[in-house]
């Protein structure tokens, strides 16, 4: 580990798994290194795949292969920003087509329940609008949204 602060994700066995997923599917994400357990431990034997060192999006994460105590919850979310309508699209199939799962307002969440927020650039511009009815057109556009659509948001910015 290069980085003095990372972030630990708890995996039941799958750790290499999502981190190999996460590798092919953002850019600037790759697997470093994978430690396997120099002894038998609670959720696993000797020789399993412990932790995984990766990079999701140029941030530094392990996985750690803990078992099924410890579950992914929306309290702890990686937030995509995307240029345009196609990257959030990509994004979103490939998330939820792997096995996820779609929930509201560019939420969703992947088969080993980690939780993303594929957000458009569009988005984030459109309800930090100065105009304040602007920004209010396009915020309650999202809420109706499971995932984002870049032209709606800006329509309902226009008015």
């Amino acid at each position: 580990m290069v980085s003095k602060n990372t972030i630990c994700l708890w995996f039941d066995g799958t750790a290499l798994d999502a981190a190999q997923f996460y590798a092919a599917t953002f850019p600037d994400s790759a697997v470093q290194a994978v430690h396997r357990a120099p002894g038998d431990y609670p959720a696993g034997k000797e020789g399993d795949v412990l932790t995984v060192e990766f990079t999701v999006m140029g941030i530094a994460c392990l996985g750690l292969n803990g078992g099924p105590a410890c579950q992914h919850s929306e309290a702890f979310s990686f937030q995509v920003a995307t240029d345009d309508q196609a990257e959030t699209d990509r994004l979103w199939q490939a998330i939820v087509g792997n096995g996820g799962a779609e929930s509201a307002c560019g939420w969703c969440r992947d088969k080993w329940g980690l939780s993303w927020q594929i957000t458009p650039r569009a988005l984030t511009e459109a309800i930090s609008d100065p105009d304040p009815a602007a920004a209010k057109r396009a915020f309650e556009a999202m809420m109706q949204m499971v995932k984002i659509d870049i032209a709606a948001i800006e329509a309902a910015r226009r008015g």
